[in-house]
């Protein structure tokens, strides 16, 4: 079996009550081939799918689960070039050069997927926003002014905003605070669903619910055998499977915790910051929020390491009120309440990078996992690499992310 099933998210998602989330799906498979098989159906795989079926190539896509409910659900899609890790801290992980290519990669991708939303006519929420990155207990202000000096010479968008520009400009009370263009907010069920659609009607082929149970590699393909007897003969196999980890990579790429999320009551239209923009915090565990198109408050954050899924569901309802406090001290006057509150899986890697790779042990196979909390951002950056190793390609960032 190539993967261990696990409970990816627990109680009460936003995006659960969404209209246009369901996909059209074949429930019984019959023995298939392709070129291409897609493990997973969340918006990794429904970005990849969606890019190799429109380049011609014959694609099945399968998922354990009903297409987009796993933990693209969970998502508070956040869509940033930023990631986890700061450029000048990545730089001195990984280097000057690729920490610069890194983070202009994923400026790239997020433009990269407004312009797909645009061309197909998506509708998703999608809005371009800009994100103000808060002084904190990891980063006060001097890291941030240094922080946006890089990032500027590297030509990515942010400007240092000091205490007094911050509070007259947001109303927010913090030392500093990077405000930087090029992020964006989107219903993430609706585009993962969107571009599945999409696939679809280029030829892609979705099956659920659909487990596979072993892989066979062979000289010039690999054949998937699933649980209910059949097989998929392909070319080629991508598990986009998320946190789901593939049995044989190795398991030091990147730690798997939980993260907890949150929606409040819609707010009055006067009680909405400033451009809507996207907010976090340079604090452990840190604080991320954004607005949704109904004027809610939707925030994550209280990061643990408890996998447990008993344990961590249980703990949504005091993980919450913790968030809520922590908006209500941020963003004092405003009378909030939580209308909804989950939890979900969130990779955490050295880097703030993901592994997106062919599997050195299994030929023919290729892996996107650990995307973490720039996880859509990574899933378009990710059918760019992916496309390219299908077709005899190498993507020329693909080195940042093995």
């Amino acid at each position: 079996m190539p993967t261990s099933p696990k409970d990816l998210r627990g109680g009460d998602p936003l995006w659960a009550e969404s209209p246009r989330i369901t996909v059209r799906h074949r429930s019984r498979l019959d023995n298939e081939s392709c070129d291409v098989a897609v493990v997973g159906a969340g918006i990794s795989g429904a970005l990849i799918a969606l890019s190799l079926a429109e380049k011609g190539h014959d694609v099945v896509v399968l998922d354990r689960r009903p297409p987009c409910h796993g933990s693209t659900l969970a998502s508070t899609a956040m869509i940033q070039f930023e990631l986890d890790t700061t450029l000048v801290d990545l730089a001195e992980k990984i280097g000057a050069t690729p920490a610069r290519r890194a983070y202009r990669r994923s400026y790239a991708a997020v433009k990269k997927l407004g312009t797909l939303i645009e061309r197909h006519g998506l509708s998703c929420a999608w809005k371009e926003r800009d994100a103000l990155y808060l002084a904190g207990d990891e980063h006060g202000w001097r890291a941030l002014e240094t922080e946006a000096k890089r990032r500027a010479k590297a030509g990515l968008p942010s400007t240092f905003l000091d205490h007094d520009t911050l509070l007259a400009s947001y109303g927010i009370e913090r030392t500093g605070a990077i405000l930087s263009s090029g992020a964006a907010e989107v219903n993430p069920v609706q585009l993962a669903a969107g571009c599945l659609r999409i696939a679809q009607r280029s030829g892609a082929r979705l099956y659920s619910p659909c487990e596979v149970k072993s892989v066979r590699t062979r000289k010039d393909g690999v054949d998937l055998d699933t649980a209910d007897g059949a097989s998929i003969s392909a070319r080629r196999v991508v598990f986009a499977t998320g946190y789901e980890v593939i049995h044989g990579l190795p398991r030091d790429r990147f730690d798997i915790i939980s993260t907890w999320a949150l929606a409040t009551n819609p707010l009055n239209a006067d009680e909405v910051w400033p451009d809507r923009c996207l907010i976090w915090e340079a604090s452990d565990p840190y604080l991320y929020m954004r607005m949704t198109h109904d004027n809610r408050i939707l925030a994550g954050g209280e990061d643990s390491k408890l996998i447990d899924a008993d344990r961590r569901d249980a703990a949504i309802p005091n993980k919450a009120a913790r968030l809520l406090a922590k908006i209500e001290k941020l963003l004092p006057g405003r009378r909030l309440k939580v209308d909804y509150a989950w939890a979900g899986a969130f990779a955490d890697s050295p880097t703030g990078l993901p592994h997106i790779a062919p599997l050195a042990n299994l030929p023919h196979c290729f892996a996107v996992l650990g995307c973490g909390g720039n996880g859509i951002t990574f899933s378009v950056i990710a059918a760019d690499v992916v496309s390219a190793w299908v077709e005899g390609r190498k993507d020329p960032d693909a080195d940042l992310y093995v």
